[in-house]
């Protein structure tokens, strides 16, 4: 077991609505820790969108580098989607293996076909018979409880966007009695989302997913911690926010030359807080004290 995976076990037990703001990277997971986020959350969505390739192209060890790269730059625990878990059962086991390896504290497999199509991202569900998803779970958990009991697995449905709500419920209704820890599933209605914590046997997490084009409610945090949510995964924001941002920034600057956005002082304060978020002046301390001090000359004796 990892501190991250008994942090995260902790939060659950102890019923502390989690917030679990996406990154795609080490510094966005740092931030997300240095603004007192609990935990941080690695999305198929941003690393395929960050890498280029689109997260139904992504491989397992694509995805675990940027969850792992994550979980290592970070005290607080990370969560990846672990997508359809690369394949079929013993796919899925070897996921779990390698996500626990890679220093990740859970991690959500869903009830996708795999290979996944890119026209998942048309919020068109390929999903597999309830059997074959039953038997990924299962030994999904086997596996967690071999390597790390406190690991945690999310039990994800994409059933309501095709066989409806009931199925989603039923699908992670037995993920659970298989051992998951937490259940996922995609309410279209204001009344699905607030029946989805009720109807699920184990703590029910939201994604929200902003910029969706199909319409599927989204709430504040506050809101979904009072239907009973356990917790909220903010799938899309850190990629959506930098996207936004970075490409006004590019059109202005080419258009111009110049960059309104930031002053100069804004410049040097955001410089100097990367600096310090990825822990500069240890460096020069430690350098300081060896090489840089072995470098300097020696003053002449008179």
């Amino acid at each position: 077991m990892t501190n991250q995976t008994k942090s995260l076990r902790s939060l659950i037990k102890r019923k502390k609505f989690i917030t679990m703001p996406s990154g795609y990277d080490a510094l966005t997971a740092r931030m997300i820790e240095t603004a007192g986020f609990d935990v941080a959350y690695a999305g198929g969505f941003v690393t395929g969108g960050a890498t280029c390739i689109s997260e139904p192209m992504l491989t397992m060890t694509e995805q675990l580098q940027v969850a792992g790269d994550m979980a290592n730059a970070v005290k607080i625990p990370v969560v990846v989607d672990g997508g359809a878990g690369w394949g079929e059962p013993l796919h899925t086991m070897r996921t779990v293996r390698e996500t626990i390896r890679a220093g990740v504290a859970g991690i959500h497999i869903e009830d996708q076909l795999f290979p996944k199509r890119a026209h998942y991202h048309t919020y068109v569900a390929h999903n597999i018979p309830i059997k074959e998803y039953r038997d990924k779970i299962r030994l999904a958990c086997e596996q967690r409880d071999e390597l790390d009991k406190d690991f945690v697995i999310i039990a994800r449905s994409d059933a309501c966007r095709i066989q409806g709500y009931k199925e989603a419920i039923k699908r992670v209704n037995l993920a659970a009695e298989h051992g998951a820890d937490m259940s996922l599933i995609f309410p279209r209605t204001d009344k699905e989302a607030a029946s989805a914590p009720r109807d699920s046997d184990i703590p029910t997490i939201y994604v929200i997913s902003r910029g969706n084009r199909d319409k599927r409610p989204i709430y504040t945090y506050a809101q979904l911690a009072d239907m009973g949510y356990a917790g909220v995964i903010d799938a899309t924001l850190s990629i959506c926010v930098n996207f936004h941002y970075t490409k006004i920034m590019l059109a202005e600057i080419k258009s111009t030359g110049a960059f309104s956005g930031m002053t100069e002082k804004d410049f040097v304060a955001a410089r100097q807080g990367i600096e310090d978020m990825i822990g500069l002046d240890d460096y020069y301390r430690i350098e300081s004290a060896t090489v840089e001090k072995l470098d300097r000359p020696k003053k002449a004796k008179r």
